[in-house]
């Protein structure tokens, strides 16, 4: 049964509730109510995208601002949803961005599109040496592609983003875009403790400024709750076992349909080729049979919540890199309280019984058994 989302995010939310496919959560509730006016203020509204021409741009930002400005048609103010993680934050925008009558919309997690943004910098840069600013264009750009833009899982950790962040959102806002976000940090919290914080204080304000802030506090963790109860490691790896892993991303990721995504290490690629809601899906061997290493694993840790692992083989000195690399995934999952569906040719204290580095193994072992515990399943991701 599809949900009616002609009538907003709230009746289908509504709906869902009766139907239990969702608990009642007053959190929730009032997190989708305030979607739902957001989201009649946004019916139909499809502001002139501005041209990237100097010239042109001159009487599109006297246009735009008589319509955005004026008393008819102000530009409404987006929302950041906050709240730690598994509040179904990313499940309620999802619903309002299907529901929302808007002709160019995005939705994307902001990681990405931080490194669209960059990526398209650097492209301007090259096409227009000599020119000092590349931040209109982008913002035209971005403005010309979606009127709304929805963010999931909104965070700035890295100094070449927060560099950006102000003189692009400003440019945004000018060109009437809306920005719908979540995120597990508030505002004030934002590169917290980060060299170079008090040159970002200003972008906060311009957050604070442009979008209603609206904290969930609900103690409910769903992503947790999905874990309870569900088994965690299948032996052997064959297609019964894959059948269930696909079950399990499914699961954790409530259905939403997986994409790549890229992550940046040290300046590479890290190209994680399955993702959704936090939830990443790898093949053994793409992911320790491959030239990776900690900062790879730690970036992966800090990044996704839960990891599905295909196809684990029994480890040996015949395949020691592989092991090598497992170890030091198992670390950075461990110590990032990421939670592990696998399956596997064998149990974990049977997964490395012979040769050298199996004494080494026993630790990882015993943190693998460790991670299956329902203490374990229960434990806040730490990003």
């Amino acid at each position: 049964m599809q949900d009616d989302l002609s009538q907003g995010p709230l009746v289908a939310y509504r709906a869902r509730v009766a139907r239990n496919v969702l608990a009642a959560d007053p959190s929730q509730q009032m997190a989708i109510e305030r979607l739902q006016d957001l989201w009649s203020k946004l019916r139909g509204y499809d502001p002139a995208p501005i041209s990237a021409s100097p010239r042109a741009g001159l009487i599109s930002r006297f246009l735009r601002r008589k319509s955005t400005e004026g008393a008819d048609e102000p530009r409404p103010h987006g929302l950041y949803l906050v709240g730690e993680v598994g509040r179904g934050k990313s499940m309620l925008m999802d619903l309002f961005f299907e529901a929302a009558d808007v002709k160019r919309k995005k939705r994307l997690h902001f990681h990405q599109f931080m490194q669209q943004s960059h990526r398209r910098i650097h492209a301007w840069r090259r096409e227009n040496p000599g020119e000092a600013d590349p931040i209109p264009p982008l913002a035209d750009s971005i403005a010309a592609e979606a009127a709304l833009l929805c963010f999931d899982e909104f965070q700035v950790n890295d100094i070449a983003d927060a560099m950006i962040l102000g003189r692009l959102f400003q440019a945004l806002f000018e060109r009437a875009v809306v920005v719908v976000t979540t995120s597990n940090t508030a505002p004030d919290d934002l590169f917290k403790g980060q060299p170079g914080r008090d040159a970002f204080l200003p972008f906060i304000g311009l957050i604070k400024q442009n979008l209603d802030l609206l904290v969930m506090d609900s103690g409910r963790d769903y992503r947790r709750a999905r874990l309870r109860g569900m088994a965690t490691w299948h032996v052997p790896a064959d297609g019964r076992a894959e059948r269930a892993l696909d079950a399990a991303f499914s699961e954790l990721t409530g259905r939403a349909a997986p994409q790549a995504e890229t992550l940046l290490v040290t300046g590479r690629k890290f190209v994680v080729p399955c993702a959704a809601q936090g939830v990443a899906r790898f093949d053994f061997d793409a992911l320790c049979g491959e030239a990776l290493g900690a900062g790879d694993y730690l970036a992966l840790a800090t990044h996704f919540h839960a990891l599905v692992l295909d196809g684990i083989p029994r480890l040996s000195p015949e395949n020691y890199d592989k092991a090598r690399r497992f170890i030091v995934l198992v670390d950075a999952l461990y110590d990032h309280r990421v939670k592990l569906v696998a399956s596997a040719d064998a149990y974990p204290d049977q997964l490395y019984q012979r040769g050298e580095g199996a004494k080494a193994f026993e630790r990882t072992a015993s943190r693998l058994e460790e991670m299956q515990s329902q203490d374990y399943l229960a434990l806040a991701h730490l990003t």
